[in-house]
């Protein structure tokens, strides 16, 4: 009698990747070490994803739920910014694939002609539109290049202390910089 399909599995397949991204990146995360780290065996894990990149697509698209929730808390655009380097730093491996592999994984012609999708769409930035919105007035979209202007801000400080081009030793100066330039862009934007 075969066994009952698990409900969880994908899940579990799910948090195996992510626990092997973060210890090893990309050359961690092969079909066979996820199905072991997942309790499981490959077959079972091409059941529920094509390959390789179907998986990081998957776990992309988990990331940027979390990611989005984490700005979305927030109560001003302001925290949103602090918030939003503070994911960065405490998860340097999930930061990583975010931004250096969300092109290839859903927006390259390999990926469109293979049916990949965004699913998700972009909940973080969608998070500080609305906290834009919020504060100045008028509708979430009215806020499209404060909002590019404040996430090349935040990406940059955080991309700056992940490769720690600034020191650590200069990460409390660096960030209080960050803050203050923050400010001066909302100031600006609100007179």
């Amino acid at each position: 009698m075969p066994r009952p399909p698990n409900p969880d599995l994908e899940e579990q397949i799910l948090k195996a990747a992510r626990k092997l991204w973060k210890k090893g990146g990309g050359d961690a995360l092969t079909m066979r070490a996820v199905a072991e780290a997942a309790g499981t065996n490959t077959p079972a894990v091409y059941r529920r994803f094509r390959d390789r990149e179907d998986i990081l697509r998957a776990l992309l698209q988990s990331i940027r739920l979390e990611f989005g929730a984490v700005l979305k808390a927030a109560s001003s655009p302001e925290e949103a910014c602090e918030r939003y380097v503070d994911y960065g730093l405490s998860h340097p491996h999930e930061y990583e694939l975010f931004y250096r592999h969300e092109y290839e994984l859903f927006y390259s012609a390999r990926s469109v002609r293979a049916g990949a999708r965004n699913t998700v769409g972009r909940p973080a930035r969608d998070a500080m539109s609305q906290k834009l919105a919020e504060k100045f007035g008028g509708a979430p979209e009215d806020y499209k290049r404060l909002n590019a202007s404040l996430w090349m801000l935040a990406h940059g400080a955080t991309m700056l202390m992940i490769g720690k081009t600034i020191l650590p030793t200069e990460v409390q100066e660096s960030r209080a910089t960050f803050t203050a330039a923050v400010a001066a862009l909302l100031e600006k934007h609100d007179s």
